[in-house]
């Protein structure tokens, strides 16, 4: 998709239409029909290294509080992986980019099997994903991050939204990559917006926060609070990378995770609330030490999806 058309697709997202134009289709609300729930669990020790060896009699799983039946218990994560990697080029990263990029390279090689598929975003004052859409062809992505290109403003939440509605019609695992100082400058879509669609999409967002290598006193940070939520909502994970080696650290530990992931799936009991958002809630008992343990998961699903 170009440039052009991601840019017009943001910007009638949220536009209402004039009082006085026709509206030759009506609005529809598109319906989801909730069978089998798929909940991506990461469980990590202590010291924050993944956990394995785990079994499906391990898990507690709940939806608004109602203990559910795990269906399908998958502890190999061999599902394939679709990743949107989404790189800031606004100028406030006009430092930190041939770094990004580098390392990114070295993570796309690292974490991409040939069952897999990524596709590459990159934002400034919008938002432009790569032609090649999803692929697993190395040389393909490299050239890709090679050829991105610094812009002016900061459309974050843009590429958030974009990019999950991208994600939404990939079958398996999904996840988000954002690497960005967290600023968000020119945006259409707001942070709710933005959210709601990775949420529908299944998105675990892994969020990047490169903190400015000069000083960093008076930077925006409501941005990096969105993210850092976005990322624990949806069962990802947020992280701050100031150097080359801390990205490489931190694009390594994605991969780890990526690789020892929990896939439990039910069909939900009977309903006792009205809401549109059910919540989800896992725990882990059995080990000696799973007290210490820490469960990362989405916190619950939209019953129905958004107006596209």
């Amino acid at each position: 998709m170009s440039l052009l058309l991601l840019a017009w697709a943001v910007s009638n997202a949220q536009r209402p239409a004039a009082p006085s134009q026709a509206t030759t289709e009506p609005e529809t609300t598109l319906k989801v029909d909730v069978k089998l729930v798929n909940v991506y669990v990461t469980v990590t020790d202590a010291h924050g290294a993944p956990v394995a060896g785990l079994q499906k009699d391990n898990f507690l799983l709940q939806e608004d509080g109602r203990e559910q039946k795990i269906s399908v218990f998958d502890k190999e994560s061999a599902l394939p992986i679709s990743i949107a990697l989404a790189i800031d080029t606004s100028l406030s990263t006009r430092h930190d980019l041939p770094l990004e990029q580098a390392s990114a390279k070295r993570f796309v090689h690292t974490i991409l099997r040939p069952v897999d598929a990524l596709s590459l975003f990159a934002f400034s004052e919008a938002v432009s994903q790569s032609p090649f859409g999803y692929t697993a062809d190395l040389k393909r992505i490299d050239e890709g991050i090679d050829h991105i290109r610094l812009g002016a403003a900061t459309a974050l939440f843009d590429a958030v939204y974009l990019a999950s509605r991208s994600l939404d019609r990939r079958q398996g695992r999904k996840v988000l990559v954002l690497i960005t100082d967290g600023g968000d400058t020119i945006s259409r879509i707001d942070y709710k917006g933005a959210a709601r669609a990775a949420e529908e999409a299944e998105a675990l967002v892994y969020s990047i926060i490169v903190v400015p290598i000069e000083n960093s006193a008076g930077r925006e940070i409501g941005g990096e609070h969105a993210l850092i939520q976005l990322s624990e909502d949806t069962g990802g994970k947020y992280y701050y990378a100031t150097s080359m080696s801390q990205l490489d650290d931190v694009f390594r530990q994605i991969s780890d995770e990526l690789r020892n992931q929990y896939l439990l799936a039910y069909y939900p009991s009977q309903r006792t609330s009205n809401s549109q958002f059910r919540r989800i809630q896992v725990g882990v008992s059995g080990p000696a030490d799973a007290a210490a343990y820490h469960v990362r998961h989405r916190v619950g699903y939209y019953t129905t999806k958004s107006d596209f």
